[in-house]
């Protein structure tokens, strides 16, 4: 659009000198001739905002076209019948008619051009014929991360999350809505509905229920951090490469706003938000939430109202994607609720500006680690979360915050955390329900882990601990044709979770020198051998043994932070024992931790929101 708006302003101006070039050209001069424009470079560079001077025959006699060699133009006169004659006398071809601007188009060699100049003709202006690009295709620039968890080659394929919607609950979409407007597949508007929780709490009318498109009015997104997150899952842009920008370009969405303009929240709104989405899950064919937020951990997960409402989301038959948190390296520091035993909780990779060796990739510094405090392994995977283009409002607070992030030119926004992984995360799931529309969330989850790539040494053992990394780094390719079932939350009941009838501790936990690792899983013993045994004392009344897990590659981990030693994120990695640290067992409060963490069960924190990570 740029180009083109240049050219009419070029002209708009040849126009308001045209009396005093008449005029000069009728006086007496010196043979001139114009030196061809070269052709304009592709570039996503923005026309600048001031006219270009006017292109006339003007160039030195060193640079003028040889002999012979005609190149183009646009011959202007005070009619266009005077341009034709003067293109024809000074022996030109005419290659067509711009009656309305009072010309025609011409190729003329050096001395063709200057015979034209020879005669004089009034109005007469020569343009060089320069090139235009379209403003349908802008050069975009490629996002990498849809080639670096192998969605690309599944778009190429047709796959692209066509037919399914996430929920994503955040600050909001950009009312610009640009590359999140159309979806790949021609939906238009693939926005489906908008619901402001926070505008619902404080005017309960805003929303009154007989009302028809009541979800249809832009609530906007003065933060930009949700339309980052939602760009990231589903931007239709094309980049200059020809890949998609988004992860699932084809996907619906509904946009949620639980977070005000500050990024941050309350757990009345967020459990609000995932309420909503529950109930309008069949309207809208809701098959994802995206939570890229986390709160801090108070209570165990199940006293926890923000799990409970997660919770009964899964249940619900929704696949929920949770930020695992910035608080890393550190162990122990998983959010709510990525601290939930059910939900796909996600940490962050960077590829350290290296985007296309795999080798270079690393453990963002900032991802979150677990275990929880129950004993269950966080994050279950790890995704794309360093240095994350996509498109976000130029106008928000985080842009006002951070305008070293933004790039004016289309716009967009580079943003590091695991709220990015997560959306990297939630795109990739949404193809593999695209092909698989039958999949449970819980064995979404189990393919998600199963496809996988861990990251590993040359020496073939894991670069980091399974609290780091879980199961590895998603993979679409791996994921979408995974066959596997019934690997992931396996001995958990969310019905009797949210009933209270029963709740979970999963199998990590800390030794005397302040090691965490996972416990072995024996057979079920008899009762009497059960309390004969020494091992009854033992967490979970003596049926995980002790020790045995640091004989597993990689599993014993005493919290030190990830390395910046090279590593191969591999597809053939075997794990030990299987995914069998993600089951759980019913609670035994067995657990002794060796940091001092206090219990708080009758309260929970009253706020959540999000917190931009440094880039690396």
């Amino acid at each position: 659009m740029g180009k083109i708006d240049r050219r009419k302003r070029w002209l708009l101006g040849a126009g308001a000198l045209g009396v005093a070039l008449t005029l000069f050209v009728l006086a007496p001069r010196e043979e001139t001739s114009v030196t061809p424009a070269p052709a304009a470079p592709r570039t996503p560079e923005p026309a600048p905002q001031t006219a270009p001077p006017v292109r006339v025959a003007t160039a030195p006699k060193e640079q003028q076209a040889p002999v012979g060699v005609r190149q183009r133009y646009i011959v202007q006169a005070s009619t266009a019948e005077l341009a034709r004659g003067a293109v024809t006398r000074a022996g030109g071809v005419i290659t067509g008619d711009l009656t309305i601007i009072r010309a025609v188009g011409a190729e003329l060699d050096e001395r063709e051009l200057a015979a034209l100049w020879s005669e004089p003709v009034a109005g007469l202006r020569v343009y060089d014929d320069a090139a235009v690009s379209s403003s349908a295709t802008p050069a975009l620039p490629e996002t990498y991360y849809p080639t670096q968890v192998g969605a690309s080659p599944l778009h190429t394929g047709g796959i692209t999350g066509r037919g399914v919607t996430v929920a994503v609950l955040d600050t909001g979409v950009w009312q610009e809505k640009g590359p999140l407007q159309q979806s790949s597949s021609g939906r238009n508007p693939r926005v489906l509905a908008q619901y402001d929780v926070i505008l619902a709490r404080q005017n309960p009318s805003a929303y009154p229920l007989l009302s028809l498109n009541k979800y249809s009015r832009d609530i906007d997104d003065l933060n930009g951090h949700g339309t980052h997150i939602s760009s990231i899952i589903a931007s239709s842009g094309i980049a200059s490469t020809g890949q998609y920008q988004g992860v699932a370009p084809g996907v619906n969405l509904v946009s949620v706003r639980v977070l005000d303009s500050n990024g941050m929240g309350r757990y009345f709104d967020v459990i609000a938000g995932i309420q909503w989405a529950v109930n309008q899950r069949l309207a809208y064919g809701i098959r994802v939430i995206n939570l890229s937020l986390s709160a801090p951990v108070q209570s165990h997960y199940w006293d926890d109202p923000l799990n409970q409402a997660v919770m009964a989301a899964w249940g619900s038959g929704i696949v929920v994607v949770v930020a695992a948190g910035n608080a890393g390296p550190a162990p122990m520091t998983i959010g709510v609720p990525a601290n939930n035993p059910y939900v796909i909780s996600v940490g962050a990779v960077t590829d350290a500006y290296h985007p296309y060796e795999p080798d270079k990739y690393k453990l963002a510094t900032f991802s979150s680690a677990g275990p929880t405090y129950e004993g269950f392994v966080k994050p279950e995977v790890v995704a794309m979360g360093g240095h994350i283009r996509a498109y976000a409002p130029n106008d928000g607070v985080l842009a006002q915050q951070f305008p070293q992030w933004l790039d004016l030119r289309y716009p967009d926004m580079t943003m590091s955390g695991t709220s990015q992984a997560a959306a990297v995360t939630s795109g990739v799931v949404a193809l593999m329900l695209e092909a698989n529309p039958l999949l449970s969330p819980n064995n979404v989850k189990c393919r998600l882990m199963d496809g996988a790539r861990p990251a590993v040494r040359s020496d073939g053992h894991l670069a980091y601990s399974v609290f780091q990394q879980g199961a590895g780094l998603v993979n679409a390719q791996d994921a979408l044709y995974s066959t596997a079932s019934n690997c992931a939350n396996q001995g958990l009941n969310v019905a009797a979770d949210l009933a209270g009838i029963q709740h979970y501790g999963g199998r990590a936990n800390q030794d005397a020198n302040g090691n965490f690792y996972i416990m072995e899983v024996e057979e079920p013993m008899g009762l009497l051998t059960t309390l004969l045994s020494p091992l009854g004392s033992l967490p979970l009344l003596g049926q995980l043994l002790v020790g045995l897990a640091q004989t597993l590659d990689g599993l014993l981990w005493d919290g030190s932070p990830p390395t910046d030693d090279g590593v191969t994120w591999s597809g053939g990695y075997t794990w030990s024992n299987g995914f069998t640290w993600s089951n759980g067992y019913t609670w035994s409060n067995g657990y002794t931790w060796s940091n001092g963490y206090t219990w708080s069960n009758t309260s929970a924190p009253s706020s959540s929101g999000i917190e931009p990570a440094p880039q690396e």
